[in-house]
């Protein structure tokens, strides 16, 4: 009889092991997901980025040579990412903005263009989609962190070598929307 308690006892903690264990990889595969929403929204930011460069071609073509430039050295993020590729992304992206913007104040006619304003907007839409989906990235991080570093949950993390993953940090510069 002690046996069998003995033997169900361990079953359980088997059992309950392993469930928690399948929580942590979906936990772990939703951060992978929110991440690769991120990487959506960088590739379309940078798309639309990609077509107001192709609108400053015509007005001078050193500054259309140095945003190509820029463009092609990127770093591509992925869903495998972590957040300081996404955050190396955005300083190539800003260096990019900073460099389109000097092209326009120099044109006038340019920012007046309807290409220029349309792909503006579209810019403006994805880094707003890039925030959001920052944001809920940061919640899946609360969430899978949560999961792992609870008790019980925290015994089988450390042995599983499940790691807290890295929340997206608000600094100064991204506290408000960038105002190209």
């Amino acid at each position: 009889m002690v046996w069998l308690i003995i033997i169900a006892i361990i079953a359980v903690i088997i059992f309950w092991g392993i469930g928690a264990y399948n929580k942590f990889v979906q936990a772990k595969e939703m951060v992978s997901n929110a991440m690769a929403q991120i990487a959506a929204q960088v590739e379309s930011r940078w798309d639309a980025l990609t077509n107001l460069i192709s609108a400053t071609k015509q007005y001078q073509s050193h500054e259309y040579e140095t945003l190509t430039k820029i463009v092609e050295a990127r770093s591509n993020v992925s869903k495998d990412s972590t957040v300081k590729d996404v955050e190396k992304d955005d300083a190539a992206f800003n260096q990019a903005m900073k460099a389109i913007n000097v092209v326009v104040e120099q044109y006038p006619n340019l920012k007046a263009s309807e290409v220029y304003q349309s792909t503006m907007n579209s810019v403006n839409t994805y880094e707003n989609n890039v925030r959001q989906s920052r944001m809920v990235f940061n919640d899946t991080v609360t969430k899978y962190n949560r999961l792992i570093k609870t008790f019980p949950n925290s015994v089988i993390a450390g042995f599983t070598g499940f790691q807290p993953a890295d929340y997206f940090e608000n600094s100064a510069e991204k506290a408000e929307m960038p105002q190209w």
